[in-house]
């Protein structure tokens, strides 16, 4: 009976944001926090493919970090961003910004743009991963989950923790998306 409730309202806030939201809406509508404080809009990669990333501290893939920043390292020149959203949403993150920020940057040298931390799944998800849940019906299942976002803006792809940012699946929907116009 509370599984039923639980699908129940689950499916109502999922009815009152598709209801919600615009038509047409791209991942440029949306801004997060960025981890340094202040605005980390979107709309500021408009053109570019994003690779929106789920992160953790203290989970299993951590070590993806690395890979996250020599993709991004790579591929930026070709048109990627590589955007971490930390979450505690799986209870393996830092209780702050500036300690996921120290740690992302002295222990794997993490330069690609990073949010604060943010709800990535849930009644409480960030309005960019209820767009998503929205448009897929898909929301991040663990940490290290990945959201591809082509140069129009609209969802390319999405990855579980266990594709690597180096491996086949991954590396070849990014060759797809960086070689599409906007």
């Amino acid at each position: 009976m509370a599984e039923l409730a639980r699908r129940t309202l689950l499916a109502g806030v999922a009815a009152m944001t598709a209801a919600a939201a615009p038509a047409g809406q791209t991942a440029w509508d949306f801004a997060f926090e960025a981890i340094e404080e202040g605005p980390l809009p979107l709309a500021q990669f408009r053109g570019r493919v994003l690779l929106v990333t789920n992160t953790a501290s203290f989970c299993g893939y951590t070590y993806q970090y690395k890979a996250l920043e020599a993709l991004h390292a790579k591929d930026s020149p070709n048109g990627l961003t590589v955007v971490g959203v930390p979450s505690q949403d799986f209870n393996q993150e830092s209780d702050s910004n500036a300690k996921v920020k120290s740690f992302c940057e002295a222990t794997f040298g993490v330069q690609f743009p990073m949010a604060g931390l943010t709800h990535v799944r849930g009644a409480k998800a960030h309005p960019f991963y209820q767009w998503v849940r929205m448009q897929k019906d898909w929301e991040p299942s663990w940490n290290f989950n990945k959201v591809l976002i082509g140069r129009d803006g609209r969802i390319a792809g999405l990855f579980a923790a266990t594709d690597e940012p180096d491996g086949a699946r991954l590396r070849q929907a990014l060759g797809v998306a960086l070689a599409a116009t906007a």
